[in-house]
Formats: C-alpha cells, structure tokens, sequence
C-alpha cells in the first residue's frame, strides 16, 4: 500500500465528505461503505492479495454506523440473508 494512503488510514478522524452522499442524512452512506468494505475484501481474498487497503471502508462505516445496525448486518451475512450483494 502506498505510504499516502497509509497515512491517510492512520491519521483517521472520522468520514470525510463524500459527494456521493450530500445531504446531512449518512444512512446511504454507511450502508455503502458497509457493502465497499465487504466487497473489497472478497475481492482481494479471492485473488490471494492483501486486504488492508479495504480498512479505510471499515473506518468509515464504523464512524458512520450505528453499532445494532453493524451487528444486524453481520448476523444477517453469517446467516445467508443479508439484503445487499457482497
């Protein structure tokens, strides 16, 4: 991983603004960054890569999600009912 990118991952606050999703109300936007995140690293665990780069989207989510919502979800992937496509 690049060291821009890497210092960028470690001196994380909280979700910069993304114009994806202007208006004040994030639900979209964690959601998105719940699938990214996931996605990402099926991805790259499937082509036998490094999946650090994907923990950006866990920062995000994670400073995005409520805690039940995360849980919900990961309940849901583990039981083969969640809702989005990863």
């Amino acid at each position: 991983m690049s060291a821009v990118i890497e210092e960028k991952v470690k001196n994380y606050r909280t979700a910069p603004f993304d114009a994806r999703f202007p208006n004040t109300n994030q639900t979209r936007n964690c959601f998105q960054n719940y699938l990214d995140f996931h996605r990402c690293n099926k991805a790259l665990s499937e082509k036998g890569q490094e999946v650090s780069p994907c923990d950006w989207y866990q920062k995000v989510y994670k400073s995005l999600c409520p805690l039940s919502w995360v849980t919900k979800w990961d309940d849901q992937i583990e039981a083969g009912s969640f809702p989005g496509k990863i």
